[in-house]
């Protein structure tokens, strides 16, 4: 599973097999431990200001209430047809003070070429329009929130600059509700790291 153009992808294996572990144990008793050697970036993942920056915060410094039970918008961008996401895509949301879901219908092209290049991206403005509002965090369902062709990442330093945490690679937001929604993407806490995957999820009001 390749994540992102010159990435390599997960080893997920066995440390120790249960075949093996019944050696160890006592009679009918087996466990199996598992080993995983992979890129932080890999499947969906937050990105902490660390990533970006060296005196950024990192996964071990962000606060848990920036997080989970996030109150959550969802933006509806047409059909994966429209690559630059400007920040007049943003303007008649109430987005101020929530975290804002960016559905674009582009994880529709996961684990194919076509997702690796020409992704959906938001604009250097809409970021800047965005740290405005003092969002909390922001998600795409796209291989990156930037052009993935410009290597300047405007949106990444904008946002993370600000202290928002990006996720990237999501999916199935089509689920969600664009209102009423409480979001979760909690990484591992570990220090001297900026990104780590997440399950990340939304809890629906009712």
């Amino acid at each position: 599973m390749v994540t992102y153009p010159g990435l390599p992808g997960p080893i997920i294996c066995d440390y120790l097999s249960r075949e093996a572990s019944r050696g160890r144990y006592g009679p009918g008793v087996e466990f199996q431990i598992g080993k995983i050697e992979m890129v932080a970036n890999t499947g969906t993942y937050l990105d902490s200001p660390f990533h970006r920056y060296a005196g950024g915060k990192d996964l071990s410094a962000l606060p848990l209430d920036s997080l989970a039970n996030l109150d959550t918008v969802v933006i509806r961008i047409g059909g994966g047809s429209v690559r630059a996401i400007p920040r007049a895509a943003f303007q008649d949301v109430p987005v101020q003070g929530r975290a804002v879901l960016v559905h674009t219908g582009w994880d529709a092209h996961w684990r194919t070429e076509r997702y690796l290049s020409g992704n959906p991206f938001l604009t250097a403005d809409a970021a800047e329009y965005l740290v405005s509002q003092d969002v909390r965090l922001v998600g795409i369902d796209s291989v990156n929130i930037d052009d993935i062709d410009d290597p300047a990442r405007p949106v990444h330093s904008t946002l993370l600059g600000a202290d928002v945490p990006i996720v990237e690679h999501m999916c199935r937001l089509n689920l969600l509700p664009d209102r009423d929604v409480r979001f979760f993407a909690v990484p591992a806490k570990v220090a001297g790291f900026g990104t780590w995957p997440v399950r990340a999820f939304g809890v629906v009001s009712t």
